[in-house]
């Protein structure tokens, strides 16, 4: 029987890996040792699109049929800036206080080493019912072009679509982990674009301002209601 991994342990192995945005780093290596020899079938795919880097992705599953719970997470994390700023430095992943410092530990690789812990921990207590998959990227704090938004295809191709998918991504309001959040609402991203009429002063009326136009605009979109 495989050992069942620390999550502390795991986060700091994945932590001291600098896999910034689109760069692995050797994550997927290191859930890869932990996740074969648990039992699962491990598949590492690199999505490509011109213009844009390559980014590595894993696809792990253990079980079969019914319930399928899906486990989603990224590796790649937002750059450190300026080590000498860091308490501890970034990749370090030292524990101090009953704390763990270093980039990406809550967002989310402290995720990722839980419920992979937990997975295996799962199925090492006997309770194999149903299908456990994993979703891993790196490409989630880039442009997010070769990440999930192609590793969720290619894994319902591979695997029976999950009846409920857990995201891992730090949420809280005051202390971590203090919610769960059921959705996460999207974002819109758009260009407007206001003509105006050119005037003379003395002839206002024959003229139209778009800045009072687009004042207009800006306020009834932040006074409507999105929720």
């Amino acid at each position: 029987m495989a050992a069942i991994p620390d999550p502390v342990d795991l986060l700091q192995r994945l932590v001291r890996c600098p896999s910034v945005t689109p760069d692995e780093a050797g994550t997927l290596a290191v859930l890869t040792n932990v996740l074969q020899p648990a039992g699962f079938a491990v598949e590492r795919v690199t999505f490509t699109e011109p213009g844009t880097p390559d980014v590595a992705n894993l696809f792990a599953t253990i079980g079969g049929g019914a319930p399928h719970v899906a486990f989603c997470g990224h590796v790649d994390v937002v750059p450190p800036g300026d080590a000498a700023g860091w308490t501890h430095p970034p990749f370090s992943a030292e524990i101090a206080d009953g704390m763990l410092y270093g980039r990406g530990a809550a967002d989310m690789k402290g995720g990722i080493a839980a419920f992979v812990a937990a997975a295996i921990q799962h199925r090492a207590a006997g309770k194999g019912r149903g299908t456990i998959s994993l979703l891993i990227t790196a490409d989630e704090e880039g442009p997010s072009i070769n990440g999930v938004a192609k590793l969720l295809p290619f894994a319902l191709a591979k695997a029976a679509h999950p009846d409920a998918a857990i995201v891992g991504e730090p949420t809280s309001r005051a202390k971590l982990g203090d919610m769960v959040k059921v959705g996460r609402r999207g974002s819109l991203s758009a260009t407007l674009k206001v003509f105006g009429k050119q005037g003379h002063v003395a002839y206002p009326e024959r003229a139209s301002n778009p800045v009072t136009a687009i004042l207009g605009m800006l306020t009834r979109l932040k006074t409507t209601p999105l929720d």
